[in-house]
């Protein structure tokens, strides 16, 4: 069956059409597969825990790759040495490590956390990693909506249209807001999320948190299953993927 390895990597998605390689497009699967092509293995492949979409960062991000053959400690200590002085600043591997040979990256994935950064005065330093928004919010309505969130199961209305998936269930686990200084954090915790899912319901709570909407306007919207129903989706460059919870061992 062979042996299966797990990357731990982290990435800024500024200058990537997303993780999941496609046609005329830099993405951070490709820079990754080529540079491990280039310096270790021809015929490499490696499976991501999720696909983010363009722009999007990751500040934990996990994707795994199968050997005929074992390698050492040792080894994959120097490959990671080896991957860091040759891919570019905006993407890091923190370690490389085996795992049991049917752990999927992507499939086993029990739970996965995302945050979205909005800074609401002025800050050259956030711009490239955080939604510039100065108009004033009621942070305890917006946490109100986060958690009707969790009493639904069913997020078409979050979830970008004319995409064909199996399902459009996912369970939320928590979804909050947090205050730092002049830094507001939405954190979102889930079996699974939708395409577009986060920055759509974002976008809704800003409703909310404006007086755009009610709370029980956000109840309405997610039973209308209706995508035209909820707010605009949010920039992408204020979206990091920041945790991947697996079954059975600690990373």
């Amino acid at each position: 069956m062979g042996y299966r390895y797990f990357i731990k990597l982290a990435y800024n998605g500024t200058n990537y059409h997303g993780w999941q390689i496609q046609e005329n497009a830099a993405t951070v699967q490709e820079v990754i597969t080529e540079a491990v092509k280039l310096m270790w293995i021809k015929d490499f492949k490696m499976i991501g825990c999720g696909r983010t979409d363009t722009g999007v960062h990751a500040s934990e991000f996990y994707a795994h790759f199968d050997l005929k053959d074992e390698k050492s400690k040792e080894e994959l200590v120097e490959l990671t040495y080896r991957l860091n002085r040759y891919l570019p600043e905006d993407i890091v591997i923190y370690r490389i490590f085996p795992v049991p040979p049917d752990l999927h990256s992507r499939y086993d994935a029990i739970s996965r956390t995302y945050e979205y950064h909005i800074h609401t005065k002025k800050d050259p330093f956030l711009n490239d990693l955080s939604w510039f928004m100065p108009q004033p919010l009621d942070i305890e309505l917006m946490n109100r909506g986060g958690e009707i969130l969790t009493e639904y199961e069913d997020f078409t209305s979050f979830s970008k249209a004319n995409i064909r998936r199996k399902t459009n269930l996912c369970k939320v686990m928590k979804a909050f807001w947090t205050v730092d200084d002049h830094r507001l954090i939405f954190t979102i915790m889930a079996d699974r999320f939708l395409h577009d899912m986060v920055r759509a319901i974002v976008g809704t709570l800003i409703n909310i948190g404006q007086y755009k909407i009610t709370i029980e306007d956000l109840r309405s919207i997610i039973e209308s299953k209706n995508r035209c129903s909820a707010g605009e989706s949010v920039p992408a460059k204020g979206l990091f993927l920041t945790h991947i919870e697996y079954p059975g061992f600690q990373h």
